[in-house]
């Protein structure tokens, strides 16, 4: 069995080529992709070679953890049946080429209890999951409701619809880029400058930008608490007479959990979290290239999505 994938040859070098794949056992699902999303955050590290080395990690690569397709094949014991709709956080499946994140791809092999079965009507908002897990994760990071939200990019915005969902007051968001003010759904969105709101309890940080950290931990009040649920390629460091006055506690939100997942999938369920109004960009794997710059460095490409329902 073969799949049409997207690969980093090497950092810098993306080609879509068909790879062999691994055979599948009774655990595992074939699922014939339809959506994936493209991480304008890990992704880019990948392509350009500055992610910390993972165990596994090695070029060429698959890269993906945000794929939704149709289960084509379902083995005795993988706990899926033909024809569901699932989501894909991943796949290690390729006979010659590094599985590191590895679902983008029209067909994957993987482990029926790895994927999570959806019912999405719009079923391209179920490749937003992992990241709607990862914002639910960081919320719940804190024992208390953020106020101030950094960066109004996709995770961003999850954040800010999360701690609303979630029955908490509408935190402020913080944005830089003019073009990426738009779309708040019962928040307020500004530059940092002309937030006149001097203290929080709580800031998320969903920027990724390690340069904001000071400024964040200004904006603290004594006791306070930053989340950093960005990703940081770089070495994260702060002023410490600030933090230490500030008596701030400075927390890392990783991966999301499968508790995560399922509360997403409740609050969206209950009508209470909407993954609408996200995607902006759709491209077939053709344009793959092209898709990937405009995912890494468009301002004005919230969520890029690669459709591989048409590819060969």
């Amino acid at each position: 069995m073969r799949s049409a994938a997207i690969v980093f040859d090497k950092p810098g070098a993306l080609a879509v080529r068909r790879l062999a794949l691994n055979a599948p056992d009774t655990a595992d699902v074939v699922v014939a992709s339809h959506f994936s999303g493209v991480s304008s955050g890990t992704e880019k590290m990948l392509y350009e070679g500055t992610m910390p080395a993972f165990p596994g990690m090695r070029y060429p690569l698959v890269p993906g953890y945000e794929t939704v397709g149709t289960v084509v094949e379902a083995g005795a014991t993988s706990g899926r049946s033909v024809g569901d709709q699932v989501f894909v956080p991943g796949a290690n499946c390729y006979a010659d080429a590094a599985g590191l994140f590895g679902a983008s791809a029209s067909m994957l092999v993987v482990p029926g209890a790895r994927t999570i079965k959806t019912h999405f009507e719009r079923e391209e908002e179920a490749a937003l999951l992992a990241l709607a897990a990862t914002a639910h994760h960081a919320v719940c990071r804190s024992s208390r409701a953020a106020s101030l939200v950094i960066g109004h990019g996709v995770l961003g915005r999850l954040i800010a619809r999360i701690i609303l969902a979630t029955g908490n007051p509408p935190p402020t968001v913080w944005e830089t880029r003019n073009v990426r003010r738009g779309g708040a759904q019962g928040y307020t969105v500004t530059a940092p400058e002309a937030d006149r709101d001097l203290r929080h309890d709580v800031i998320i940080d969903a920027s990724g930008d390690a340069g904001v950290i000071d400024q964040a931990i200004a904006r603290l009040n004594r006791g306070g608490g930053l989340v950093l649920a960005g990703f940081y390629g770089e070495r994260v460091h702060f002023a410490f007479p600030a933090a230490f006055m500030k008596e701030a506690s400075i927390a890392i939100a990783a991966e999301f959990t499968p508790a995560d997942v399922q509360a997403v999938l409740k609050l969206v369920d209950q009508g209470r979290l909407s993954l609408h109004g996200l995607i902006t960009h759709f491209a077939a794997p053709a344009d793959a290239a092209s898709a990937y710059r405009a995912a890494f460095n468009d301002p004005d490409c919230l969520k890029m999505i690669i459709d591989w329902r048409n590819a060969a």
